[in-house]
């Protein structure tokens, strides 16, 4: 999984004369929360050139009549207004006030003349809710912090939102998640326009790793839904399978109890979340079993039967690629940081070192697997093998690729998605 994008040809629009790339405007709202408002001031607005950091250019807007008013009270005055955004060649918002409120259609329309005169536009967690609102995110891919990922893939069906990712680079849009991960996207901005030295450097003084460990938002991500679904009637089905995940149930299940076909109920779930049912429903189980190996000392096989996974051999297949390790090597580091004591120890890994070397040797044959599964030799697999090529096919899609969430996947003629994944 890499962090460093490659731009796509064609993403970004020449950048007009009276617009200076080291110049970069941040767009402020009332209301707005005061950490993700500091990063771009701290990362764009403090001359570190004795460290090795190129300097820019800083240019503090105000996106609508001041005094500006943050979390916890605090009043800001910005020393510029929305004509300043004319000057910048990098605009950044870094979140905006409320997901249910509307910007002001004075910044939303500054926003849209930056980007036609090939400004790079950034938004920081749900100021990526700006860039939609404005129309700027129609058609390509995006991410905001997981939280309001489902609303805002809800609200703006034209952004292929992906609430994995800790950032988006799509040339001349980048967005990034929650809080932190804006610090990632404004390193990578640096990283982008003067190299590795200059972010490293940066990073250094920021005392924060250029580079993020493994996994994207996923690790973060909880049971939460939407406020929306509370009134509605699937809410009833999504909380049964949270109290029932140690349950072997698949999403037909799901469908039959909210009364509904298979079909209807992908649909209505998807709408509502954002996500597909069976691809949330994998990602619960997978939360389920990280919350038992953090707080509990069953093996790794038997917290797979307490998660609803049929096999060890899923669990591991499907943790390993939410979160980026195994649940074995998982659970050492938690417990290495926490200081809780060793559990299950080297048995414990032994027997998931064996189960990785029979997953190696069942891919030497994919294959052979494949052509059978494509002459339909279902007989000799037996039923339980039907049911895990469906599932497989239902979570990989039709070319062999795992299905996103939360956007559907992109043409050929469509940009290309440029995610932001940590190494």
């Amino acid at each position: 999984m890499s962090q460093e994008p490659t731009h796509g040809p064609g993403t970004t629009r020449k950048l007009a004369a009276r617009r200076r790339r080291e110049i970069v405007a941040v767009l402020l709202f009332g209301g707005g929360p005061i950490f993700e408002s500091s990063i771009p001031l701290s990362v764009f607005g403090i001359d570190r050139q004795d460290a090795g950091v190129p300097r820019y250019r800083l240019l503090v807007c105000a996106g609508e009549e001041g005094p500006l008013r943050t979390t916890g009270g605090l009043e800001l005055t910005a020393p510029y207004g929305l004509e300043a955004l004319s000057r910048a060649g990098t605009i950044v918002v870094p979140a905006w006030r409320s997901i249910t409120q509307p910007p002001p259609p004075a910044a939303l329309d500054a926003l849209r003349r930056a980007h036609e005169e090939g400004a790079r536009i950034i938004g920081l967690c749900t100021g990526a809710f700006v860039l939609a609102a404005a129309g700027l995110l129609d058609g390509r891919p995006a991410t905001t912090h997981w939280m309001y990922a489902p609303t805002l893939a809800k609200r703006y069906p034209g952004v292929h939102v992906d609430p994995r990712e800790l950032f988006v680079d799509d040339g001349d849009i980048l967005t990034s998640a929650g809080t932190a991960a804006g610090i990632d996207l404004c390193l990578h901005v640096v990283r982008t326009d003067h190299g590795a030295e200059a972010a490293g450097a940066l990073a250094r003084r920021l005392v924060v790793p250029p580079r993020r460990g493994n996994g994207g938002q996923e690790r973060y991500l909880d049971r939460s839904l939407p406020e929306e679904i509370g009134t509605d009637p699937l809410a009833e089905v999504v909380a049964w399978a949270l109290e029932h995940l140690h349950e072997q149930f698949d999403v037909e299940t799901l469908a039959a109890r909210a009364y509904m076909s298979r079909r209807t109920f992908d649909r209505r779930f998807r709408s509502l979340t954002g996500s597909a049912p069976l691809q949330w429903l994998i990602t619960q189980r997978v939360l389920q079993a990280q919350r038992l190996l953090e707080t509990s000392d069953y093996s790794v096989d038997e917290v797979a039967g307490r998660c609803g996974f049929r096999s060890p051999v899923a669990l591991r297949g499907h943790f390993r690629r939410q979160l980026g390790a195994s649940p074995a090597a998982y659970r050492a580091a938690y417990r290495a940081r926490t200081g809780r004591p060793e559990g299950g120890g080297d048995g414990e890994r032994a027997s998931e070192a064996r189960a990785d070397h029979a997953a190696a040797e069942s891919a030497a044959h994919g294959t052979a697997h494949a052509a059978r599964a494509e002459r339909g030799d279902r007989g000799e697999r037996g039923e339980r093998g039907e049911r895990a090529d469906r599932t497989e096919r239902s979570v990989r899609g039709e070319h062999g690729k795992p299905e996103s969430d939360t956007y559907t996947p992109r043409l050929p003629s469509q940009r290309g998605r440029m995610p932001g994944r940590a190494p």
